[in-house]
């Protein structure tokens, strides 16, 4: 059985911008299911995805064996309500847990179901529904289908409906994967979760929960039967563990679990390059504490597991990209190792920064890779601590307001004339953003202080309500000394846009570094609105 914000679209205006489609094309969807733990972890579980999830799908919807709906017991408005506060929708999957008879039971009663579906679904605030009906077979296919039609029928506009599907990379017709219609399923649905995990199974041979190659043969079918922007890839966020010369093994664990086994056990982890794939093996020796999984304590012995790491999770974000599918899904949240969630919108996204996965700054430096207004120095390397020059922060501006593609007019500064970002300096001076150092000179070179920075900022938001500029929030920040730029910095401030130093001050004269650089803008884009963009436009 299988078993997840993007940062919000910025609203730009069409000055000779892109549109916003455009903009936010390569932004790939993110979901996750939620399934253990309490009501009370989820929130911690949401919170270290670092503003990754588009939309979480928790354990709300099960199936009574009359094929009605049962309404789980960890269903929480207050939950639903923070995830929509943070942008997040939640669309609950409505399983049968394995069980087949309740599974045809389901689809047989499939327009009442389906009534008490969407009845909960507006009772709850809800976003829609992931069904997950499994181990039904070919004979269940049609009414599957009706299923997820009648649905799709009943359901308000604009609430998401998605179908967990089976991977099926060998494109059977029979059995569990028979019963799974993709064409239709997903002509009706807003797309399918391709559960491409369990390779390896409960009562199965050792091996990878998902190899490279059965992960891509089962993308490869899929796009047979089903346009890419409709396929998400299902991530395992869990192993499987045997017991050297049990009859029986491949039992689930959590990657977070199996960390803590090699650590306590003094484990050697493996890859297996040909798999793509990674494996442990653990020695339980008998004066050793056991330790207990699922409610089952292991015994003394020699252990083979094979989980996701970072490497292998890297392979099938790779294979996202590669078949420009709509993204990814996985099971389930809170069974990976947080840092998981250092690389995973990166790689996910097609941006490969090695120096930005423990960054302070990696939420917006994501942000502002997916937005395209910065871009790393290399295609491995986004030099978050490098210190930003005046004509990089005129790029970063231009590509903000999308005018990167419009040709300035004129030269406005003596000193550019053979610079890389020549154009991009002059867009932004005839867009009243930045202005020269003197003398006819804008000194491109030179490093950009944090002072000049808010000055260039207020610029360009222009519509911003003024402020009380006698409170300023910073002991360093004066109109005596800093003369040119207190308003703008004070402005700033008010509006959280600057936050300052711990010790209570701004730094004006410092220089900015590319990662400050990344959240300021980050932080803009919550004010950037049309109006704000013509009038730093005139």
């Amino acid at each position: 059985m299988h078993k997840i914000k993007t940062i919000a679209a910025i609203l730009i205006v069409l000055l000779t911008l892109g549109s916003m489609s455009e903009v936010n094309a390569a932004n790939r969807f993110n979901m996750s299911y939620i399934y253990f733990g309490n009501t009370g972890s989820y929130y911690q579980h949401v919170a270290n995805t670092q503003n990754s999830l588009d939309e979480i799908s928790p354990s709300y919807f099960n199936i009574k064996n009359d094929g009605s709906l049962d309404l789980s017991a960890a269903i929480d408005v207050n939950f639903i309500a923070e995830m929509h506060r943070q942008g997040i929708k939640v669309v609950p999957f409505l399983s049968n847990h394995w069980d087949r008879a309740s599974g045809i039971k389901a689809l047989q009663n499939r327009q009442q179901l389906s009534n008490q579906i969407v009845s909960a679904i507006a009772n709850y605030n809800l976003d829609g529904v992931n069904v997950d009906i499994e181990n039904v077979t070919e004979a269940e296919r049609a009414m599957y289908t009706d299923f997820v039609r009648l649905l799709r029928e009943k359901l308000p506009k604009g609430k998401t409906l998605a179908v967990a599907v089976a991977a099926n990379p060998w494109g059977l017709t029979k059995g569990w994967q028979g019963s799974y219609d993709y064409t239709a399923l997903a002509q009706y649905s807003d797309y399918l979760m391709i559960m491409a995990y369990d390779e390896s199974y409960t009562g199965g041979p050792a091996g990878p929960v998902a190899s490279y190659s059965f992960v891509e043969n089962t993308i490869k079918q899929a796009l047979t039967k089903a346009p890419k922007e409709k396929l998400v890839l299902g991530i395992p966020f869990y192993g499987r563990y045997w017991k050297n010369g049990a009859a029986q093994g491949g039992y689930g664990v959590s990657n977070t679990v199996i960390d803590q086994l090699v650590k306590d056990y003094h484990g050697t982890i493996y890859f297996d390059n040909t798999k793509k794939s990674p494996y442990a093996v653990i020695t339980i020796k008998e004066s050793d504490v056991k330790p207990t999984i699922s409610g089952t304590k292991l015994q003394a012995g020699t252990y083979t597991i094979w989980f996701e790491n970072e490497a292998s999770i890297k392979y099938k974000l790779d294979l996202v990209n590669e078949y420009d599918l709509k993204g990814t899904g996985s099971w389930s949240l809170g069974q990976e190792t947080k840092d998981t969630w250092n690389y995973y919108s990166l790689w996910l996204n097609g941006h490969y920064f090695k120096d930005v996965q423990d960054h302070w700054a990696l939420a917006s430096i994501v942000s502002m890779a997916q937005r395209n207004w910065m871009t790393g120095v290399t295609a491995q390397l986004f030099a978050p601590d490098k210190h930003l020059s005046r004509a990089e922060a005129a790029v970063v501006f231009v590509r903000a307001m999308g005018l990167q593609n419009t040709k300035a007019v004129g030269t406005s500064f003596s000193d550019i004339s053979k610079h890389w970002a020549k154009n991009e300096i002059e867009l932004a001076a005839q867009h009243g953003i930045v202005e020269g150092t003197g003398n006819g000179k804008f000194s491109p070179d030179n490093l950009l202080s944090r002072q000049e920075m808010a000055v260039m900022l207020e610029r360009v938001l222009k519509s911003l309500e003024d402020v009380n500029l006698a409170e300023t929030p910073f002991s360093d920040v004066t109109p005596e000394n800093n003369s040119w730029s207190y308003n703008a910095i004070v402005k700033l401030a008010h509006y959280n846009i600057f936050t300052g130093n711990p010790d209570g001050t701004f730094g004006a004269g410092a220089n900015t570094t590319r990662g400050q650089m990344a959240v300021l803008m980050d932080r803009v884009a919550d004010y950037l609105n049309a109006s704000d963009l013509v009038l730093a436009g005139k």
